[in-house]
């Protein structure tokens, strides 16, 4: 079982791998359709949600992370995955955490699908081609105060320095991306 488990996550990691230069199709939170193109420059991606509470421990060192890399070039795009949680929520979670950034809906699930997404907060970094540099958690700890590892910061400060990721791939923690119920 644990073979089919790695041999489907493969498949899929390479399914990501291919598909990274199609641009991200989300939707605004006005209801208008988002494109965000993923080469040519470094983008994080982040999967948040409005009721996670292991998500909303990060709100700050998120907005934190945006207004640092932002600064230094990175580009950031913020996706609410999560079916059970309307625009209008997103909006005003958003408006309630201050966040200087916009947080598109994922309708059905496509964008974390496409990208294996499975929890809140869950981040990937693209590099400049296009292709997946960094997958995983912001750092090792929902409590700030007992982080000892920071791989996502490690992640872009290696990108802006013109070397490898020192670690392509943690585990992210946190709540479940609630998926929209395929049609048959």
């Amino acid at each position: 079982m644990k073979s089919i488990r790695h041999a489907v996550l493969a498949l899929a990691a390479c399914a990501a791998i291919l598909s990274a230069a199609e641009p991200l199709a989300l939707t605004g939170t006005d209801g208008k359709p988002v494109s965000v193109k993923l080469e040519g420059k470094t983008t994080a991606v982040f999967f948040v949600a409005t009721q996670c509470p292991v998500s909303n421990d990060y709100n700050a060192r998120m907005k934190e992370l945006y207004s640092e890399y932002m600064a230094k070039g990175i580009d950031f795009v913020f996706v609410n995955s999560n079916s059970t949680e309307p625009a209008a929520e997103v909006v005003k979670h958003a408006q309630d955490n201050g966040f200087t950034f916009a947080v598109h809906k994922d309708l059905d699930n496509k964008v974390a699908d496409r990208f294996n997404a499975q929890v809140t907060p869950e981040v990937l970094v693209f590099d400049k081609a296009g292709k997946i540099a960094y997958h995983g958690s912001i750092d090792d700890s929902r409590a700030a105060a007992r982080i000892t590892k920071r791989p996502l910061k490690d992640a872009l400060d290696a990108i802006l320095a013109g070397k490898a990721v020192p670690v392509a791939e943690s585990k992210a923690f946190g709540c479940t991306i609630k998926r929209a119920k395929k049609q048959s």
